[in-house]
């Protein structure tokens, strides 16, 4: 009940009030704390010099972001636009060709960033792959899998393989990891579909072009293999109409938002912020909850950045990759709480929905659940804040289904049939608004760390009870109603372009 309900437009005007004076009163604390903390010993190392005609210091605690837009830019540039250029030139002269182009190009790029003893071991993992897809035997295929990437994340494999690894950089672990880690959910995905479809009679050719696909071999996002070969196998692909704007529309919106990332780190320290325990402490019960929610907003957006570079790519090769995530601010429920698209699309086939169903009942919910974060777990590197993370977020996921199943029993279904539709809507965003804050704090645990989510536990819902946990989930309240009525309205406008289809 209430899903397709509206709310008195004065109601949502007050929440748009009520919402946008808080986010400016908690960044106003959170400006003038970036101010104040700018000259602080702790600082030193994370806050340095930044954009000279802005004339303030920046945030650079995030390495993977400074190496990405600074030493490393041209590198990245260089080697994206050249990939656009050889896949046109191939596209308009030998189209048949534009797959076996992608995987050259890819393989050549790896061996001058990695060097050649990387590129052997990947090949022999990749052939590895292929002669357990010969067997047919799914479970197979996925244990290889789990062992691969195993042996990609502990010792003493793991120190092994990365001495293949040629010369020193600063990225070089980065790109070890996921060059290695994707390429093992890629042959995964593509021994698994070999089992399902064993008429298609899929090769080592097609594995390596799937590999070695360059946009997305290092950081992904990944697509599944099926997907995969059936769009870059199209000798004559045709755009979709108004596909080039859209193009061009995603390009613009990655450039500003790193434009933006970059003057934001100039005012907002809320990376080296939470380094310093003391000086966190320091601030006020909203601006630490703005500290919080603003640390999982940089995380999406970085993974928003991130892969609309890459999918800007893949869409000028005809290819249809997965979306961004979802905007935390967006996120109320636990069932699409996920910062990487293709991985979730991964977990959700090939283990997820395939143990769990329709997700409807208990036990196979939980056991599916376990699975996956078994598997994630292992994708992130087995360690304590791992466990944590994947712990909570587990349970998070199954409670969701829990307090479900809770109120659709009869007395709870009973009285909420006896509310109004808008009432029923209201009561969901009081439940929606709990959850958003156990969705932060569970990921804030992995995206920063354990202490300052501590920090913040106790201020917010301990010291600060009640006043302070009171205000804080009014306010996100007030942002779930506003996120509902804009699924809403998404939803009406689906609907009336399916009926409008359907008279034509």
């Amino acid at each position: 009940m209430g899903i397709k309900t509206a709310l008195p437009a004065a109601e949502l005007g007050l929440y748009s009030l009520v919402l946008s004076g808080a986010l400016a009163y908690a960044g106003r604390g959170l400006l003038e704390a970036s101010r104040d903390g700018a000259h602080r010993k702790a600082f030193r190392e994370s806050v340095r010099p930044g954009w000279e005609y802005i004339g303030r210091k920046m945030d650079v605690a995030d390495f993977e972001w400074v190496m990405w837009f600074t030493s490393f830019r041209n590198i990245i540039i260089f080697a994206l636009s050249g990939h656009v250029l050889f896949a046109k030139l191939c596209t308009m002269v030998a189209p048949q060709l534009r797959s076996w182009m992608y995987a050259v190009y890819g393989a050549l790029a790896v061996l001058g960033t990695m060097g050649p003893w990387y590129l052997l071991l990947l090949l022999g993992h990749c052939v590895g792959f292929y002669v357990a897809s010969l067997l047919g035997q799914p479970w197979l295929c996925l244990g290889l899998g789990l062992a691969s990437l195993a042996s990609f994340k502990m010792d003493p494999l793991i120190s092994w393989q990365s001495g293949f690894v040629t010369g020193t950089f600063d990225l070089q672990e980065v790109l070890f990891h996921g060059g290695s880690g994707f390429t093992v959910l890629r042959c995964t995905s593509f021994a698994l579909e070999s089992c399902v479809h064993p008429d298609r009679h899929y090769s080592l050719a097609d594995l390596l072009k799937y590999n070695f696909y360059l946009p997305f071999f290092f950081f992904g996002p990944i697509m599944t293999f099926d997907r995969f070969h059936a769009q870059v196998s199209q000798v004559e692909p045709v755009r979709r109409e108004g596909e080039l704007w859209r193009i061009r529309a995603q390009a613009g919106f990655s450039v500003v938002a790193i434009v933006a990332v970059d003057i934001f780190f100039h005012f907002f320290y809320i990376l080296t912020i939470p380094r310093d325990l003391k000086f966190a402490n320091r601030l006020s019960d909203s601006a630490l909850a703005g500290l919080a929610y603003s640390n999982l907003v940089y995380d999406w957006v970085k993974a928003a950045v991130l892969f609309g570079v890459v999918n800007t790519v893949a869409r000028l090769d005809h290819l249809d990759p997965p979306q961004p995530p979802k905007c935390i601010t967006a996120l109320y429920v636990f069932a699409e709480t996920h910062f990487d698209r293709g991985i979730n699309d991964w977990l959700c086939k090939y283990v997820y929905d395939h143990i769990g169903g329709e997700h409807s009942t208990v036990i196979p919910e939980l056991g599916a659940t376990v699975a996956t974060f078994a598997i994630t777990t292992l994708w992130l590197g087995p360690c304590d804040i791992v466990y944590l993370w994947s712990f909570l977020n587990c349970f998070g996921l199954n409670f969701e289904l829990w307090v479900q199943k809770v109120a659709e029993w009869g007395p709870l279904a009973q009285i909420e049939a006896s509310l109004s539709e808008q009432m029923s809507r209201r009561v969901r965003a009081l439940f929606g608004a709990m959850n958003f804050w156990a969705i932060i704090m569970y990921n804030l645990v992995s995206l920063n760390s354990l202490e300052f989510t501590e920090l913040v536990a106790q201020r917010l819902l301990l010291t600060g009870f009640p006043q302070t946990t009171m205000a804080i989930l009014f306010v996100t309240y007030c942002g779930v109603q506003l996120v509902k009525e804009r699924e809403r309205t998404l939803a009406l406008e689906e609907e009336q372009e399916q009926d409008k289809e359907k008279l034509e």
